[in-house]
């Protein structure tokens, strides 16, 4: 049992190394505004920004996870999710990239029509 009890909390290479990077920007951004001065700030805002597109980029390389709960042996944040390159269902950033899961893509997943009510 880990010290945040029986659950799955998504860390995985893509977001602690995004979290990083975000973190890093944001204390550049900080000296920049002690120091008043606009460009180390603004560099600052273009370094954390650079954290999604690292983030996104380890996502679809399969360093990320699905959205939902994982299986307990994919808990672990060094587990590569080889699902990643046919794109997650309902992931923003699969449908960015151009991904789409398989049952997406070929149209098999057809809304239910609603019954009619009897008058």
């Amino acid at each position: 049992m880990s010290a945040h009890g029986d659950v799955d909390l998504g860390h995985t290479v893509a977001g602690w190394t995004g979290t990083a990077i975000a973190l890093s920007g944001l204390t550049v951004s900080g000296a920049g505004l002690c120091a008043a001065s606009p460009p180390v700030v603004l560099a600052g805002f273009g370094i954390a920004g650079g954290a999604a597109m690292v983030t996104w980029v380890l996502h679809l390389a399969g360093w990320g996870k699905p959205s939902g709960p994982r299986q307990r042996d994919q808990w672990d944040w060094r587990v590569r999710d080889l699902s990643a390159r046919d794109g997650h269902p309902g992931c923003v950033g699969c449908r960015m990239a151009g991904r789409r899961p398989a049952e997406a893509a070929t149209g098999s997943v057809v809304a239910p029509v609603p019954e009619s009510q009897p008058g």
